[in-house]
């Protein structure tokens, strides 16, 4: 689980979790002894009152306790006294049944036991032996079924649950809120540094908005923002510096060469190959130049500038060479692409085309939501599938009747994926010929 707000939302939910079960049982645990008490307090409550009536009466109390339960037949309440010679006395609500003494005597106590005949509910009661002025010792029991206090138990547990339930959403929602409020500093912090890494003219990000526990890390962020730009540019100046230190000897050989032909001598192959090596190190310098581009700061290209800019020249050599070039619309899309490589990829490609085109080359860009197609078509003999993927391989050459190098395709195809896209090789639906086509991200990857 790599994410913070996952992590954080889990370690609460699970200590929530553990804190309502352990909380709710203990709380149900008191609540359930509370209720028992309140049931045994009431039923002591009655059976002082049933000891009073046997006391005022010398004995059988008769009718006198005026609880009008104890007068319907099994309504859950119930006495018994018991007498000198076998007598015994009952409520009407035992409707024939007695209940049963509890083991032990009639020591002064609760019990807990059956019910009386047809009654199916057992019933909690108190007894206790009371002996009169003259002597006679009466047994008083007193008894309630538990369904009262089942009852009373059933509300609170039911009560309880729904009030852990709303305590529960409560804690979730003020969790999520709580997570939210703690991760936003590095939200800010993410899109503050994006925002730096892609504008070059931003200045040092300032820690003092930012928590006293995220202010270190974005000096730290400063820091390695600075060191990554500079050793960016480090990089960059020598990558230049390099292919212009190559380009004056490449320039005295090619010299030297045309003089050797100017006095008769065959360089051709001398020619070939040091063209080679001129396009080996084009693309080495490409690739490198790339792959900083694409790790810089404040790297943005406009496609609709680049793609005219393209338009112009290569409308201007396709007429030299009797083709037409065509291009439709090219919509507004911002590029975290150098200008540069943009229009040598695309260059390449088109380049190509004018190269294999019989009369028709076609430039045409589409923008979606996270991605810019650039599509070159012609109306050639295009490559073959099972050719295409040596066409993107270093130097292959499918063709030696056209000049070239065999790089164009190599170097578009880097450039593409140093940006974090990709060239794909296909036949052209409208053309007939080659179909190649650049897929750029919108976003830096």
């Amino acid at each position: 689980m790599s994410s913070l707000r996952r992590r954080a939302l889990a370690g609460g939910l699970a200590f929530a979790a553990a804190t309502f079960v352990l909380g709710g049982l203990a709380i149900l645990l008191v609540f359930e002894r509370i209720a028992t008490a309140r049931f045994d307090a009431a039923l002591a409550e009655r059976h002082g009152q049933m000891v009073a009536a046997v006391a005022v009466a010398g004995g059988a109390p008769g009718a006198g306790m005026l609880d009008p339960a104890y007068g319907q037949p099994l309504s859950g309440r119930y006495w018994q006294v018991a007498g000198p010679g076998g007598v015994m006395v009952t409520s009407p609500s035992l409707f024939d049944g007695v209940l049963a003494p509890p083991a032990g005597g009639p020591e002064p106590r609760l019990w807990t036991g059956p019910g009386p005949e047809g009654a199916d509910v057992p019933v909690r009661g108190m007894v206790r032996a009371v002996t009169l002025e003259d002597g006679a010792v009466w047994t008083v029991m007193v008894a309630e079924d538990l369904a009262a206090l089942a009852a009373d138990r059933a509300e609170m547990r039911r009560s309880l649950g729904v009030t852990l339930a709303l305590l529960g959403l409560t804690g979730v929602g003020g969790a999520l809120v709580l997570i939210s409020s703690v991760l936003r500093p590095l939200t800010r912090l993410r899109s503050d540094v994006m925002r730096r890494w892609d504008d070059a003219a931003a200045g040092r990000i300032d820690p003092a908005p930012y928590p006293d526990e995220v202010a270190p890390l974005v000096t730290d962020l400063n820091r390695l923002i600075d060191r990554s730009r500079e050793t960016l540019d480090r990089s960059r100046r020598q990558a230049a510096d390099m292919a212009h230190a190559l380009k004056t000897p490449s320039a005295v050989l090619r010299n030297a060469l045309q003089d050797l032909r100017a006095a008769g001598a065959d360089v051709t192959t001398a020619e070939d190959a040091l063209a080679r090596i001129d396009a080996q190190v084009a693309r080495s310098l490409a690739r490198q130049r790339a792959a900083h581009a694409a790790a810089g700061i404040g790297v943005r290209a406009d496609l609709a500038e680049a793609m005219a800019r393209l338009a112009r020249l290569f409308a201007g050599l396709s007429a030299r060479a009797d083709k037409r070039f065509e291009m439709g619309p090219v919509p507004a899309a911002d590029l975290p692409v150098d200008r540069q490589d943009l229009e040598e990829m695309v260059g390449n490609l088109l380049d190509n085309g004018v190269k294999w085109a019989r009369g028709r080359i076609a430039l045409a860009c589409a923008v979606e939501a996270d991605l810019v197609r650039i599509v070159v078509e012609d109306d050639g003999p295009g490559i073959p599938e099972a050719a295409r993927r040596d066409a993107l391989r270093s130097g292959t050459r499918l063709d030696t009747a056209v000049p070239g190098t065999g790089l164009g395709l190599a170097i578009a195809s880097d450039l593409a994926q140093a940006y974090g896209g990709a060239l794909d090789l296909g036949q052209s639906a409208r053309l007939g010929g080659l179909a190649a086509t650049v897929t750029l991200p919108r976003r830096r990857v």
